[in-house]
């Protein structure tokens, strides 16, 4: 008798106990609206395709793109954008800045024209459409795509590549600095692109692109990349001067205007990069064209889903780039302090209270590594610092006198110099550019503070 007591008393206390665990996942458990992908859960896409190549670049032989095709084409989706028409004071700031050199983004089927001249007086814009790409990171609707994509739209529309069927999306977040934005749409069940490991791409390896250029249907291209960590400027003129970040991965797969924000993949269908731009001419496809790595895309959307905009670390320094070091003469160079040659990146000016400073840099010193990776140039350096927040801790060398030198555990901060997470405040949602006037600055100018207006944007308020 007292067995079977001890026997029910077991049971009935593990089915309490079940029970108790899926009420409370079902219902009470917090969800967290960030994105991570721990490669447990396989998109119906892959498993479909592709049971069990996860992770391996190498899967499918490089004479064959259709697995790889057939498992990530369903992830790529088409973004449709409006803009409504709008009376303005000021048209001189509404010309769109774009470069037939720089910009992937879809035809306008009506242009940038307004009628008046002269400051002061009111213009009309005509309501514009135009149409790009955007790739799905999540079951549940989140999209990555470019920035320049869904910028100033005043709808936001997502086509799927198997049913064709059509959803509103919703802007998430933007950061101009690397052109990215994340959307999302209400939507189940999705399929979506598992993460690569952009890290490993190699020059020479054959990738796909996958987008909707020229407002054609999901269209898949081939190429090699040609070229890791490319800066071509481009996010210079879309973002803060002082934050933009370029490290592109170049490849000759064909792209044209609407793949903006389509995806990059190896040949085992993992995502590797955002489609961004092209080098051309002629603002149509002449060879090479350029791709966000996936690693600092990761970065950038979850911080954008768990705090609204981007947590950034500045490490604190200036650099002159290698395009000035060419130009300069050999007496300008030792004016500087600069050498022409040097395997790393050369320091000209350390910010007080930086994360520079408290590792004891000094003008003249050439960063060589961060965290172990190796930093031959200005755009793997940005890329590296990017990948980190305020209070994330580093590893740093660099060389002195012909001495390398290792700094561990530096603490990495915000542009303000402290760790405290940068909130979006009023002042971003103007669409323009702020920083905050330094205490010697406003010395110079015999005020007490002030706010620096950096860019006016489109001048539309959001």
């Amino acid at each position: 008798m007292k067995f079977k007591q001890i026997v029910t008393t077991v049971l009935i206390s593990a089915v309490t106990a079940a029970a108790s665990i899926f009420v409370y996942g079902k219902y009470f458990q917090s969800r967290q609206p960030v994105v991570f992908q721990n490669g447990t859960e396989i998109p119906v896409n892959y498993a479909r395709y592709m049971p069990g190549t996860e992770g391996n670049a190498n899967a499918t032989p490089p004479s064959d793109f259709t697995t790889a095709a057939k498992a990530a084409v369903p992830g790529v989706v088409h973004i449709k954008t409006k803009i409504n028409p709008r009376q303005v004071t000021n048209g001189n700031n509404l010309q769109r800045r774009r470069s037939i050199l720089q910009d992937l983004f879809g035809d306008d089927f009506f242009g940038d024209e307004f009628n008046g001249e002269g400051d002061g007086r009111r213009y009309y814009i005509p309501g514009q459409m135009a149409s790009g790409s955007g790739v799905l990171i999540s079951a549940d609707g989140y999209i990555v795509t470019n920035n320049h994509v869904v910028a100033d739209a005043d709808e936001i529309s997502v086509s799927l590549s198997n049913d064709h069927k059509t959803y509103k999306a919703k802007l998430v977040g933007t950061d101009p600095s690397t052109d990215l934005a994340v959307i999302k749409i209400d939507a189940e069940g999705l399929p979506y692109l598992l993460y690569g490991n952009s890290d490993n791409v190699e020059i020479g390896q054959w990738v796909l692109a996958i987008g909707y250029p020229l407002n054609l249907d999901a269209t898949v291209t081939a190429g090699i990349v040609s070229a890791k960590s490319r800066s071509i400027g481009i996010n210079r003129s879309r973002g803060k001067v002082n934050s933009a970040i370029e490290s592109f991965i170049q490849t000759d797969a064909a792209v044209n205007q609407g793949n903006s924000g389509g995806a990059l993949v190896n040949t085992a269908g993992e995502l590797v990069g955002i489609n961004s731009a092209i080098a051309s001419p002629t603002g149509s496809y002449a060879g090479y064209s350029y791709a966000i790595p996936v690693n600092l895309i990761k970065k950038v959307v979850n911080d954008l889903l768990k705090y609204g905009n981007v947590q950034r670390a500045y490490l604190g320094v200036t650099y002159a780039p290698s395009s000035l070091i060419a130009n300069m003469s050999d007496e300008q160079l030792k004016d500087a302090g600069i050498k022409r040659d040097v395997n790393g990146v050369q320091i000209t000016t350390v910010m007080p209270n930086s994360s520079a400073a408290a590792a004891g840099l000094r003008a003249g010193d050439v960063i060589t590594a961060v965290n172990g990776v190796k930093i031959p140039g200005n755009a793997q350096l940005s890329e590296q610092i990017a990948r980190y927040k305020p209070g994330d801790k580093i590893s740093l060398t660099y060389m002195r006198d012909n001495k390398e030198v290792t700094v561990n555990n530096l603490v990495m901060k915000n542009l303000n110099g402290t760790t405290d997470v940068v909130k979006v405040t009023a002042l971003d949602r103007l669409g323009a550019d702020f920083s905050e006037l330094s205490k010697d600055e406003a010395a110079q100018l015999g005020i007490n503070g002030g706010v620096v207006v950096n860019d006016i944007g489109n001048g539309i308020l959001k």
